[in-house]
């Protein structure tokens, strides 16, 4: 789609040429106009008078190559038959987790939408796959790479990851990896978090001598932990704790996970909703390898990320043009530009002050559809020495 500015007024038309074959959006200045390149599929977004400049993507990051013809194993393995001591379900009918050296690609019908996750059957994350997609497959990978990787290769549709807790924070390693990685946010998902504690068939809570979870839910965890007197023990992740409660089948060791967790590994709830705050919630992203095509019938969010020069009051100036077209920012984050982590601020040699050079996400409350969105990013632009969109796509609401 084009966008022409006739009279102050967004026209927008069909563009004939795809213009990224690469599905990233990036965002340049041009100082003889706007120029706005928006790759939300055949999307291009120009402003009157402007040629349309030549396509030039920075790095920012370290953004490793995909290698073709490496060969894997497989994408989703079997475990082991083992004869295990104390399963209490058939654990070896589970799919183990990818790892981000399995790259073959397996078979797709179409029947189905694959959705990776990180984790193992029973986490979380799992959990919100199945609110965005019900009838999806889940698909657990070992890590957030892993999952980033999953989509890029085919291996599977979407990717739903964690990118925000209301009691713990963001997870940062995700804000970096969606810089990294060539893929757009298509959805969000708002799901609210009940921990429970576990235990053996049979076992009583205060029977427990050690419990076993990722470190953010047993802090989550913390008042009704601590009232029990148990040893927590870190893990990667809520269902590997369970999963190792109910392979082990030592009686005076529980975990904190979920129950569906409890469901799938035979562990019985031996507490429900011990999370100290009762309205906790993570904040999980969709990803895809092509973006949406936003519309304004529903409430949408768009997310982007950017750099600016140094000087005073260049952030300030930065959010204002959200500001003045009454757009409201949802989240801002800043990291820290890992290829050029300081910035000299002048080009003496005799000992001139240094400043950390960072990246801010931001999350505001508009469809790219929104002529108020075109002109804040345009006007970000100024200000802006890389500008990226990393998706637009429907607000969820929190349950």
């Amino acid at each position: 789609m084009v966008m022409a500015v006739k009279g102050g007024v967004p026209i927008w038309g069909e563009a004939t040429t795809l213009f990224s074959n690469q599905g990233v959006s990036d965002l340049r200045s041009n100082r003889s106009g706007l120029c706005l390149n928006l790759s939300l599929r055949k999307w291009e977004c120009c402003c009157l008078g402007v040629s349309l400049a030549q396509r030039a993507i920075t790095p920012v990051e370290d953004e490793k190559p995909i290698l073709p013809g490496m060969e894997s194993a497989g994408a989703i393995q079997r475990v082991e038959d083992t004869d295990a001591r104390g399963f209490h379900k058939d654990m070896n009918l589970l799919p183990k987790p990818l790892t981000a050296s399995d790259i073959s690609p397996s078979p797709n019908d179409g029947s189905k939408v694959r959705v990776a996750y990180q984790g193992l059957p029973g986490a979380y994350s799992e959990a919100a796959a199945l609110k965005a997609y019900p009838k999806c497959e889940t698909v657990p990978c070992d890590q957030f790479e892993a999952a980033f990787k999953a989509v890029e290769l085919w291996l599977v549709d979407k990717a739903v990851l964690p990118i925000e807790n209301s009691v713990a924070g963001s997870i940062h390693r995700n804000y970096d990896l969606l810089l990294r990685h060539r893929l757009h946010i298509v959805g969000e998902v708002q799901l609210l978090v009940n921990h429970c504690l576990l235990g053996l068939p049979g076992v009583e809570k205060e029977e427990l001598k050690c419990v076993l979870s990722h470190p953010q839910a047993l802090a989550q965890c913390e008042m009704t932990l601590s009232s029990l007197g148990i040893v927590r023990v870190n893990t990667d992740d809520t269902a590997l704790a369970a999963q190792m409660v109910a392979s082990t089948g030592v009686r005076d060791t529980g975990a904190v996970a979920s129950s569906r967790a409890a469901e799938i590994y035979g562990l019985q709830i031996l507490s429900d909703k011990i999370q100290d705050d009762d309205d906790n919630i993570t904040r999980f992203l969709i990803l895809a390898r092509e973006p949406i095509i936003p519309g304004t019938e529903r409430q949408y969010k768009t997310s982007v990320v950017f750099t600016l020069e140094e000087g005073p009051g260049v952030l300030f100036k930065a959010l204002a043009v959200f500001a003045l077209r009454g757009i409201n920012l949802t989240k801002i984050e800043s990291r820290p530009q890992k290829q050029r982590p300081l910035r000299v601020v002048d080009d003496s040699n005799q000992g001139s002050a240094k400043y950390f050079d960072y990246l801010f996400y931001i999350d505001f409350e508009a469809s790219m559809a929104d002529p108020r969105a075109q002109y804040a990013l345009g006007h970000l632009q100024e200000f802006a020495r890389f500008l990226r969109v990393l998706g637009c796509y429907p607000m969820d609401k929190i349950p």
